[in-house]
């Protein structure tokens, strides 16, 4: 296995090389070819990679599973509107107590 390059380096430089975004399993196929992955590793090792791609700036996920270089895409295609989200107020519990510390309440005997 070549050690001079992380997974997501050899991703960028296979990626570099393209006009247009990738299948997630052939930019794997790409990468293990490349870094010469044992077959015995593939499996952990592909785990890895995609956790390692979704953490990497350098990456857009797409639909469809297809990944491409963020710095060829447009802010809308990579960004998700906060907007969008549908948070369910009713399933966060209701505190009408302060939320500081749980202290022992001290009568004012004991001070």
């Amino acid at each position: 296995m070549t050690n001079n390059q992380t997974m997501t380096d050899a991703a960028f430089h296979c990626m570099s090389k393209r006009k247009k975004e990738i299948e997630f399993a052939r930019l794997w196929q790409e990468v293990a070819k490349t870094m010469d992955i044992p077959p015995e590793k593939l499996s952990k090792k592909k785990a890895q990679f995609y956790s390692e791609l979704m953490l990497d700036n350098r990456f857009a996920s797409l639909k469809g599973n297809k990944w491409d270089l963020r710095s060829r895409r447009k802010f809308d295609e990579v960004h998700i509107s906060t907007e969008d989200l549908d948070v369910d107020d009713d399933e966060m519990p209701d505190t009408d107590e302060d939320d500081g510390p749980d202290l022992p309440v001290k009568s004012e005997d004991e001070y």
